[in-house]
């Protein structure tokens, strides 16, 4: 889907001088498109963090339950222990009264029967309750290691991010402040470049040293084939006046392509990559300054991890 909206973007941006109305607003909606995907993407991380708290909660009811029957087989274990203990004394008494009459005798068989009858009862909601102890202890380890094994998950995702986030500031070192950043917020990476390291006015050509710093960058993606890339193309709130595009959504979409070109040219997979354009309805600072203008004329490029393997094991 992604290769046939960035196809029909370069061929219309190449063939025609352009845009009829109807295009654009095939162009506005596949945006709109790729907007909610990234915030579906927000979600189910959300999602995923509320299943985890809410089998953290179950895990700890069955741990309060399973505490509960144990304590109460433990009563069982004394009652029949005392029980038993009774019938063993009534038992030698029962012999020691052999000699006497038979009335008592009778009176004492009948005791030991009642007694035996009350043991067996202990016995068998001794045995029942083991069992029922046995089955809340199997489905609590399963939950703590289903638990476990969906933290490891994110664990590892997270140790991922901060490893590419790493892998990506030391390849960029080298346009530090010359317009670039890298930060790690929310589970993704950040990395935004103003167009004084990309762009010149009004243009989509990346420059010299912008596309020095998008290769860099592509080196560190092409080889980490689980993460979600977004470019987002930002402008400042002052109107194209070109004669190619029609307005400030054409060219920040044509320069989240031209990012996405470079990207795909040295060896990031084109399946990993999203562009967007945001025009200039997203800004970080002020439109009412040079310098704020200058920061928000920028490309953003969001890392995000493939959580797959979380759904699936949520699912399963």
């Amino acid at each position: 889907m992604l290769k046939k909206v960035t196809l029909l973007v370069v061929v219309f941006f190449t063939l025609s001088s352009c845009v009829s109305k109807k295009v654009y607003q095939e162009l506005e909606t596949k945006f709109n498109k790729l907007r909610a995907s990234n915030s579906a993407l927000i979600k189910e991380k959300q999602s995923l963090l509320s299943a985890k708290k809410a089998l953290e909660l179950d895990l700890a009811k069955l741990q309060k339950e399973y505490d509960a029957l144990l304590a109460k087989k433990q009563n069982l274990d004394n009652e029949y222990t005392a029980l038993k203990s009774k019938y063993n004394k009534l038992d030698a008494s029962y012999a020691a009264l052999s000699t006497q009459s038979s009335q008592k005798l009778a009176d004492q068989a009948k005791k030991n029967q009642e007694l035996l009858k009350q043991l067996e009862e202990k016995e068998k909601t001794l045995l029942a309750e083991s069992t029922r102890l046995e089955k809340l202890q199997k489905e609590l380890e399963e939950r703590s290691n289903q638990i476990a094994e969906l933290q490891a998950l994110i664990n590892a995702k997270e140790a991922q991010m901060q490893k590419l986030k790493d892998a990506i500031s030391k390849a960029l070192h080298n346009f530090e402040g010359k317009g670039l950043t890298v930060v790690q917020k929310n589970g993704k990476i950040y990395v935004s470049m103003e167009n004084k390291l990309l762009f010149g006015s009004g243009s989509w050509a990346v420059g010299a040293e912008g596309k020095k710093a998008v290769q860099q960058l592509a080196k560190v993606l092409s080889e980490n084939k689980d993460i979600n890339v977004l470019i987002e193309g930002h402008t400042d709130n002052v109107p194209y006046k070109g004669a190619t595009l029609i307005d400030n959504w054409d060219l920040s979409v044509k320069r989240a392509t031209a990012i996405v070109r470079i990207l795909q040219n040295k060896g990031v997979d084109p399946t990993q990559i999203t562009a967007a354009g945001r025009s200039e309805f997203l800004p970080i600072d002020s439109n009412k300054s040079a310098k704020g203008k200058a920061k928000n004329r920028r490309i953003e490029i969001i890392l995000a991890p493939n959580l797959d393997e979380i759904s699936k094991l949520l699912n399963d």
